[in-house]
């Protein structure tokens, strides 16, 4: 019996052309998301930090220690800024609101009795990242609210 086949020369060469360009494309796509999913988890963590540092740092605390109550300003200079590693400060953007005000507890009266109802803080961060010079740029928000408490 004797093998009458052709050889093909060239068909690796040509078959890794097509193949390998996709492969390279997927391989940096999940890089740059995976930098876009950690991003994402700092600006999370940043809005959790800041919501904590306000929730404790309110009219009680003042009250308490001396100190006056945190302002904006004093959460993004103590918190965030400080913890925002790697970020263009630029591109961030930040919102503190209380529901109420920053004490930790409003009364108001309901059915003749005084009710005390707890206040919370919202801190919310905005990113606009720019994925790794490719698609523009997303904006990464992320909103953490907790109750007041000292």
């Amino acid at each position: 019996m004797r093998c009458n086949h052709q050889p093909r020369s060239g068909t690796s060469v040509v078959e890794c052309a097509v193949v390998y360009p996709g492969v390279l494309l997927f391989v940096i796509g999940l890089l740059v998301g995976a930098a876009g999913l950690l991003r994402y988890e700092q600006v999370a963590s940043l809005a959790r930090r800041g919501a904590r540092y306000a929730a404790v740092h309110g009219t009680q605390y003042a009250k308490d220690t001396g100190n006056p109550a945190a302002t904006a300003a004093d959460i993004y200079n103590t918190v965030i800024a400080p913890n925002a590693v790697g970020f263009d400060a630029g591109r961030m953007s930040y919102a503190i609101s209380y529901n109420s005000s920053n004490s930790p507890y409003r009364t108001s009266i309901v059915s003749g009795d005084i009710v005390a109802t707890g206040n919370t803080v919202s801190v919310t961060v905005i990113y606009q990242w720019i994925p790794e010079a490719f698609l523009g740029g997303i904006s990464l928000r992320s909103t953490s609210v907790m109750p007041m408490a000292y």
